[in-house]
């Protein structure tokens, strides 16, 4: 079929009875996918706690390999382990044989998928692993194949139908294999008991590392947060602003002892000026928000945000357990940090 015939038949109008059938044909293939989860579910047993033991107990790291789409769904399950606390690396089986096999050593793991449980590439490369003290983990749909005489744990995920019309192309065996790639790193991470703080630090960029972030590690500290006592004057909040080596919109107010007692925005000082003759002068205990909203040092900043939406302000202070000032959050830190739509936090 041409270009243009293709574009015409994009452009006609679907009949109900054409909507109806490609619905029907997606739904089909989404039902046969869901049919190798459930039985490569129905195959865990002793062999998916042996593997899961054998990871958590590794000396060395976790190697991935597979060729072809089970190679590319290796991909995903090496970075799932990586992300969740278990080193863990990709080995291309074909490169392995020409000289990658440098980067494995004997307390290594393998992890090779391979649905036939044929693929050439594997069967050639597993006794190798062995002879290198390498353990071996096998996900296939064949547990009495070559690759898995080689192995020394194996899951078995079943031999569900492939989803393809034509059950060629892999589909329900890479979802199975997928799923019992996740069900094993997750599992691992669940009892290394593995907590948010460490989980963020695996994902120190984007939403993730976001959604984590505490606020000490975004607060303003040192000179770039304006102090000032409950016995200064207005005049010096001005003063204490123009010393700040970055843009400050507000000053923290504090006792003695360092407590937080008051908080004094550029908008109060605007209105001091306007409404007051002798401003400059004025105690700023007389014109500050007293117990002001402040933030907890190891908060969430995501939590943080929330107060300054709900209170429609830009700056924020930052206390210890003690409520002594250790710094200040400002939104455009937030902004210059990646939190462009304060929106997605609440």
């Amino acid at each position: 079929m041409n270009s243009a015939a293709n574009t015409q038949f994009i452009d006609a109008p679907a009949s109900a009875d054409r909507i109806a059938k490609i619905v029907e044909i997606g739904a089909a293939i989404l039902t046969r996918e869901c049919d190798a989860i459930n039985e490569a579910k129905a195959n865990l047993g002793d062999a998916f706690v042996q593997a899961v033991d054998l990871i958590l107990n590794c000396r060395g790291r976790l190697a991935v390999t597979g060729m072809g789409k089970a190679g590319i769904v290796g991909h995903k399950i090496q970075a799932t382990f990586a992300s969740t606390a278990t080193r863990a690396y990709m080995v291309h089986p074909a490169e392995a044989i020409h000289g990658d096999l440098g980067m494995i050593c004997g307390d290594d793991v393998i992890l090779a998928l391979t649905n036939s449980g044929e693929t050439q590439e594997l069967a050639r490369l597993l006794p190798t692993f062995h002879k290198m003290g390498c353990k071996i983990i096998l996900i296939t749909g064949r547990p009495n194949s070559s690759c898995a005489k080689h192995s020394d744990i194996v899951l078995d995920i079943g031999a569900t139908p492939e989803a393809c019309p034509l059950q060629l192309a892999p589909s329900s065996s890479t979802t199975a294999m997928l799923a019992v790639g996740d069900a094993l790193a997750l599992t691992v991470m669940q009892l290394k008991n593995v907590a948010p703080e460490e989980y963020a630090a695996y994902h120190p960029g984007g939403a993730l590392g976001r959604s984590l972030m505490k606020v000490h590690e975004i607060m303003r500290t040192g000179d770039d947060c304006p102090v000032l006592k409950s016995t200064d004057s207005v005049g010096q909040y001005d003063e204490a602003i123009q010393r700040a080596p970055r843009r400050a919109g507000a000053a923290a107010v504090v006792e003695g002892d360092g407590r937080l007692v008051g908080f004094f925005t550029h908008g109060d000082f605007v209105r001091c000026a306007r409404d007051h003759s002798d401003w400059f002068n004025l105690p700023i205990a007389d014109v500050m928000t007293k117990n002001p909203k402040a933030a907890g040092v190891n908060d969430l900043v995501a939590d943080s945000i929330k107060l300054i939406q709900k209170h429609k302000i830009d700056e924020l202070p930052v206390v210890d357990g003690d409520h002594k000032l250790v710094g200040l959050i400002d939104v455009q830190d937030l902004l210059a940090a990646g939190f462009s739509s304060f929106d997605d936090q609440s």
